[in-house]
């Protein structure tokens, strides 16, 4: 579910949109992301703004491109 918030969060532009299109609340947005960013920062390699975790999930094959 942490792929598919993270995919739909690039997708949009809030995270409002995400919650609206997967139908949970935006504290579950913040939730998977707060998750995301915290395995990252866990492996050394911070991810703190949204341009940093669109290149992470490229860099590690999480997403392509043509998902964006």
């Amino acid at each position: 579910r942490e792929r598919q918030v993270l995919i739909s969060w690039f997708q949009t532009e809030s995270k409002e949109l995400v919650a609206n299109r997967l139908f949970i609340t935006v504290g579950t947005v913040n939730t998977h992301l707060k998750r995301i960013r915290a395995k990252y920062a866990a492996a050394g390699r911070p991810a703190s703004t949204k341009a940093s975790l669109v290149a992470r999930a490229i860099q590690d094959w999480l997403i392509s491109p043509s998902e964006l």
